[in-house]
Order: structure tokens, then C-alpha cells, then sequence
């Protein structure tokens, strides 16, 4: 029953769970051998107390998610597409800039390098040891090589582990993410899923949690082909709760942070309008009324992250599931993206 399960799945779809079922291994051995570079980086950091991140896609939302990350230990920190950064350029004097590209090779990396050079404190964070990226400026690499299925999923993880050896190298204890990656839960997601089995569209959105909800409001874009919008949570206030109702699903992130309660509050008011509600949820607290709530424990920063992450990939796995035949194939998209 099994064998014949497995013969039925869509290729893109075995290719996507393969990568996740290696992401926490790759990330512990992401996070040990970057030491040595994340160490001279953390020392630019210091110098220089300001960081560019700069990405596209899945990159672009690593970038968001660990901006409140570095933040908080002081350090001004900025995530641009790296598209924007080329069209409507920050002036770079006197920053640490971190480049992020899972291959090494997409479009705007290869026009970054052709265009700007080389600035002064510019390091890489990439899966391809060989790439473009790697080659010209001192490179964190993740282990396990290029991602191969399309959508972001483990190479979410090896990136989050390679700025977890900066962040640790800045003095924060990497003990409590650590531990999670060496655990792997997997919630049951199943009612979720349900939850928001007949919207058409979707708005993902969280406060300090916010970059990882536009890391899964990509995925779930690209798999299932619904349109999702990711916006932060004042955004969400300021306006585009106009657009909810029983057909826009709501998927919110939490964790143990000051901003838990505007996130419950949020949901409570998305409930109102009539949206279904889907929180995943690191807070510890008291799960909102009226939601299904996929509780990941209790956890912050970076440790949320990643008690975060994989219930939500799994959770758009099932989404997209449930409305794409041959899920994890593109139809208009390439896994590197090698035009502007």
C-alpha cells in the first residue's frame, strides 16, 4: 500500500520531501562548519553596526525573517530584494553587506557583481560552494549542495542555520535552536488544511514572525498556483482586511515575543470578517478562539523559527495538495531564476 502511494505521487512532489526529509541534518552541519567565516563576519558586524541583506524570493525572505534577529543585538539591519537594491540603490559605505542566492547564479547576482563590483565588507550565503557568489566574495555554504525541487524548503533551513552561526558568533546561545533541529517534530496539520480547503486566496502575516510568513506565502503561491499575500500585521490593519471573507484564508505566525498578543488579536478580527484562521503557533499562549492552531511548543527568535517552519511547509504541502495534480512542477517558473 505504501510502495503503490509512493508510485502515485507526483515527481516534483517526492523531490520536495526528499529535500525535507535531510533539511534538519544539512542545517546541523550548516551551522558547524560556518564557524570559522561567521566569526570574521560577526567581526565586520561589529564594526560596522549596520547590515545590508540582500536576496531574491526565498532568499529575500530569509532576509526579512532575521532582520528582528540581528536587530536585537544591536545591529541595523535592512532586508531589500536585491532587484530593488540595483534599481533604486541604499548608499553602502560603512555596511556589512550579505548576499544571499541558494544558487549562486540567478540574474540579479550576476548583474550585482557586474555593476557594483565587489564593495568592501560583502560576504555570500549560498547552497553552491562552486557558484558565481562563492567564488567572488568569502561565502557561507550550506551542506547538501543546490536544492533540487522547486519551492523553497530545505534551503530555507540551511540558511536560517547559517545565519544562526553568525547570530551565535554575536553572542547570542544557539542551545535552544539547536535542539529543535536535532528533534524534528512534525505536527498534524490535517485540520488546517481542511480549514481552509475552499478559499481562493490567502493572506499569510505575523509581527516579529513576519519573514517566515512570506517565506511560506511564497511556497504555497508557487505550489498550489492561489494567489497569497504576505502582509505584516499593521500592513494587514491598514486597509486590506477589506478583502476578507469566508473565500480568504488567513495564516498567521506567533511566537514567545511582546508582539504575541497583536497576533491574536488579529486573528480574532480576521475571524470577524469571516475568514477562516490558520495560527501556527510558538507563543506558549493560549491558543485564539474559533482558530485551528498548529502549537509548536514554546519558543523565540531563531528557535521559533524553526519549530515554525516545518509544520508550514507541510501545511502547504497539503494546501497545494489538494489543488495541483502534478505538485512541485512549474509551469512558468525555473528553479533559478536566470532572467530579469
Amino acid at each position: 500500500m505504501r510502495m503503490s502511494s509512493q508510485i502515485n505521487k507526483p515527481v516534483g512532489l517526492i523531490a520536495i520531501e526528499k529535500e525535507m526529509a535531510r533539511q534538519n541534518a544539512d542545517a546541523i552541519s550548516s551551522f558547524e562548519a560556518a564557524a570559522p567565516l561567521a566569526v570574521t563576519i560577526a567581526q565586520s558586524l561589529r564594526r560596522t553596526g549596520r547590515l545590508l541583506l540582500l536576496g531574491m524570493g526565498g532568499s529575500h525572505a530569509v532576509g526579512r525573517a532575521v532582520e528582528p534577529l540581528y536587530r536585537s543585538l544591536g545591529i541595523d539591519a535592512v532586508a531589500l530584494p536585491l532587484s530593488e537594491q540595483l534599481g533604486q540603490p541604499l548608499p553602502l559605505a560603512g555596511k556589512t553587506i550579505l548576499l544571499t542566492s541558494q544558487s549562486g547564479e540567478s540574474a540579479e547576482v550576476l548583474r550585482w557583481f557586474s555593476e557594483a563590483g565587489v564593495p568592501s565588507g560583502t560576504f555570500g550565503l549560498t547552497l553552491e560552494g562552486g557558484s558565481t557568489l562563492a567564488r567572488t566574495v568569502p561565502s557561507l555554504v550550506g551542506a547538501g549542495g543546490t536544492e533540487q525541487a522547486f519551492a523553497a524548503t530545505r534551503s530555507l533551513t540551511v540558511s536560517f542555520a547559517l545565519h544562526l552561526a553568525v547570530l551565535s558568533a554575536l553572542g547570542e546561545d544557539p542551545a535552544e535552536a539547536l535542539a529543535i533541529l536535532h528533534s524534528e517534530q512534525r505536527p498534524d496539520v490535517g485540520a488546517a488544511v481542511a480549514a481552509l480547503a475552499n478559499v481562493s486566496a490567502v493572506v499569510t502575516s505575523g509581527r516579529v514572525m513576519h519573514g517566515v510568513a512570506e517565506a511560506i506565502a511564497l511556497g504555497l503561491t508557487e505550489l498550489s498556483r492561489v494567489p497569497c499575500f504576505p502582509l505584516e500585521g499593521g500592513q494587514l490593519r491598514h486597509g486590506p482586511m477589506e478583502m476578507l471573507g469566508p473565500n480568504v484564508g488567513v495564516v498567521l505566525f506567533r511566537a514567545r515575543d511582546a508582539t504575541s498578543p497583536l497576533v491574536a488579536r488579529m486573528a480574532l478580527s480576521a475571524r470577524e470578517a469571516g475568514s477562516p484562521v490558520v495560527v501556527f503557533d510558538a507563543s506558549g499562549d493560549v491558543p485564539v478562539e474559533d482558530t485551528d492552531t498548529i502549537d509548536v511548543g514554546r519558543a523565540s527568535g531563531m528557535a521559533a523559527i524553526f519549530s515554525l517552519l516545518p509544520a508550514a511547509q507541510h501545511f502547504m504541502l497539503g494546501f497545494a495538495g489538494a489543488r495541483v495534480k502534478e505538485l512541485g512542477t512549474p509551469v512558468r517558473s525555473s528553479k533559478i531564476t536566470r532572467d530579469e
